[in-house]
């Protein structure tokens, strides 16, 4: 693929959950989450209700207006998640997704995760040091001195 599909693919196909989240500082929950729907040109009004839409998911619907520096680690990792989610993905590639979250956020969103597969047959590659994360999913590989087993 030339560079142009290649990054429509990842925008519209791929969600991406980082671990140290990439939020941009001078833009709000809502703002960071609609990124990727206005890179995929949607309007601004339309970009927003799916973020809007998202973010509640992710249980962030009373931090919207909050830039990203006045969010918890926590939210920040939510955010990233609903940037990742807002384009409705076929793929989630996610680096420790639930790793800066408490233990019970850190569960609901590991079950809207799993809701996502079972549900929209969304395909997930997580890595992960939680091995209760680990432990849910269908399918698992661990990584040991450079070998998988």
């Amino acid at each position: 693929m030339d560079a142009g599909r290649l990054a429509r693919l990842r925008n519209r196909e791929i969600g991406f959950v980082f671990q140290f989240h990439h939020l941009l500082p001078e833009l709000n929950a809502l703002e960071n989450t609609m990124m990727p729907a206005l890179i995929a040109r949607y309007s601004k009004k339309k970009a927003a209700g799916m973020a809007r839409e998202v973010l509640v998911k992710v249980g962030l619907e009373r931090r919207m207006t909050h830039r990203a520096g006045e969010l918890s680690g926590g939210e920040q990792q939510r955010v990233a998640i609903a940037r990742a989610l807002i384009m409705s993905p076929k793929l989630i590639l996610g680096d420790e997704p639930t790793g800066n979250l408490d233990w019970l956020i850190g569960q609901e969103i590991a079950d809207l995760l799993l809701q996502l597969n079972r549900d929209e047959g969304v395909a997930m590659v997580i890595a992960t040091h939680n091995h209760k994360l680990a432990e849910k999913m269908s399918k698992k590989m661990e990584l040991i001195d450079g070998g998988i087993l």
